[in-house]
């Protein structure tokens, strides 16, 4: 550790540290027993996805995301989420026999069009969601865009702007580290990738793999775009990356004009023509974010008052606990972005930003290669000497963070990822190979599907309060009383809230930055 790290731990205050605040949002497909997508509607019981503020849906209406509040400790956001999963698997064990689908790679997919894009409702957000989903289709494919994940939002008081961008720099030269311990998708259905050039290995008869991957879903296979290639997106500042982001969403883009605004039928293709259709397109490991007003563009909010939170976006979901995380994975998660914040973050380079996507791309292929090497400042260093240095530099920020705790879990949640990085075979991603290989006859399927009988039958034999129960019907209801006020209250036509919404204006600060009457984003 720095002598200018120990400094700026010093001078943090107990209580910034105990401001430090999370919350998590994380995906789950839909599945049947055998291990095939679920293609019925999102569960009616479960209120609306356009409006209910924990239970709604990704890219697919069988894609069911889970979202909890923001939380002063780990242990309390854990909580919420299984409480939330709760809810949702005795709604699914009401109505048959669907389980969540455990594993970040998905299921059995059926061909990429009878993958049911999100279904929000009549009411103009509610379509533009809709078309907004049809255009990544159009763009990436659905299979794509079934991938799940969990995300860890992370925020502390008196960090500004230029902190968070610091962080982000950092984060992004680091995020090996993650991947490394707690990637969990080695393997995929061979459906997967049906008519993929890709570099996968035969494993069984309905699987491929590679032997030392860690994350398919964010490598190559995964969320990764070659369009989106072309962005130069700098994380120098704030200015910058709004600056880059403001011309992906305003630039067409010729390939997305050939696709088209509208089918010769008149239905809706896509949003727009542009190389981003609306902000959440843009894939990254971590985004800087801000809780957007009704009816106000995600960028804007950005720019007219700043950084409020970073959303990292690389976590894999861990098949081997009940809700995904484990509550060390994310203490670990608490101390890396603690150091990515204090430690020395020079600006972020052209050549930098494309050695950095070889690192994750090398990592999420073949991670638990031996003598694997990454390039750090021009320079070829072994992946487990730079890994073991990050987790060396951790071990004062545990100190701390459990003095502060009053407890020793920060300390305990770093001693198991150094035992990790010491025994591969226990990465979560050897874990899940081993399992499929010994234990379902080469078939990550079978893996699948075992898991999510397990994880399942957890769930519902944990205790079911009452009052939970009713406290989600009462949520479920006044979700869909929301749907049907937006829907009763719109006042303009669909094309023309859809030009509207993308006005270049919207982006920047001042007025017209807001459509007025609109009450979710989308």
């Amino acid at each position: 550790m720095t002598h200018t790290l120990k400094a700026r731990l010093a001078a943090l205050s107990d209580q910034r540290l105990r401001g430090i605040r999370r919350g998590i949002e994380k995906e789950s497909l839909r599945a049947h027993p055998e291990g095939t997508l679920a293609l019925t509607p999102h569960p009616a019981a479960l209120g609306s996805p356009l409006t209910h503020p924990h239970i709604t849906t990704d890219y697919s209406e069988s894609l069911i995301e889970l979202v909890t509040g923001v939380h002063a400790s780990v242990s309390s956001c854990l909580d919420e989420l299984t409480r939330i999963h709760q809810v949702v698997y005795h709604e699914l064990a009401r109505l048959g026999s669907e389980m969540l689908w455990v594993s970040s790679m998905p299921c059995r997919l059926p061909s990429d069009e009878n993958i049911p894009l999100g279904v929000y409702g009549t009411s103009n957000v509610g379509r533009a969601k809709t078309v907004y989903r049809m255009g990544l289709g159009h763009r990436y494919g659905r299979r794509m865009q079934t991938i799940a994940g969990i995300h860890y939002n992370w925020s502390m008081p008196g960090i500004d702007n230029d902190g968070y961008f610091g962080l982000i720099r950092n984060f992004r030269r680091h995020a090996f580290l993650p991947l490394l311990l707690y990637g969990a998708s080695p393997a995929v259905t061979a459906c997967f990738v049906a008519g993929r050039d890709h570099p996968l290995q035969p494993l069984g008869k309905d699987s491929m793999y590679l032997p030392h991957a860690t994350s398919l879903r964010m490598g190559r296979l995964g969320y990764q775009s070659e369009a989106q290639a072309s962005l130069a997106v700098s994380y120098n500042c704030l200015e910058s990356y709004a600056n880059s982001l403001e011309e992906a969403l305003t630039r067409p883009y010729p390939p997305y004009e050939a696709i088209g605004i509208r089918n010769l039928g008149g239905d809706y293709n896509q949003l727009a023509t542009t190389l981003l259709q609306i902000e959440n397109e843009f894939y990254g490991t971590i985004r800087p974010k801000r809780v957007i007003r009704a009816g106000e563009r995600p960028l804007h909010a950005l720019r007219e008052r700043g950084v409020e939170y970073v959303e990292v976006r690389l976590m894999d979901l861990d098949p081997f606990e009940p809700v995904g995380i484990h509550a060390d994975t994310a203490r670990v998660l608490d101390l890396f972005l603690l150091h990515c914040l204090l430690s020395d973050s020079p600006p972020d380079t052209p050549d930098e930003i494309a050695a950095l996507g070889r690192n994750q791309n090398l990592v999420a292929a073949r991670g638990r290669e031996p003598g694997l090497r990454l390039e750090r400042r021009g320079e070829s260093v072994l992946l487990l000497d730079w890994a073991a240095a990050l987790l060396d530099a951790y071990g004062p920020l545990a100190e701390r963070m459990d003095r502060v705790d009053g407890a020793d879990r920060y300390a305990r949640a770093l001693a198991g990822a150094r035992a990790a990085l010491d025994a591969p075979d226990e990465l979560p991603s050897a874990r899940v190979l081993a399992a499929v290989r010994a234990q379902h006859a080469d078939s990550f399927l079978d893996f699948g599907r075992a898991r999510a009988r397990q994880t399942s039958q957890a769930l519902l034999e944990l205790p079911y309060p009452p009052e939970l129960a009713s406290r989600f019907e009462q949520l479920a209801r006044a979700s869909v009383a929301e749907q049907r006020h937006i829907e009763a209250t719109d006042h303009v036509s669909f094309e023309q809230f859809r030009q509207d919404y993308l006005s270049p204006a919207r982006l920047g600060l001042g007025q017209g930055a807001l459509i007025e009457g609109e009450e979710a984003g989308i």
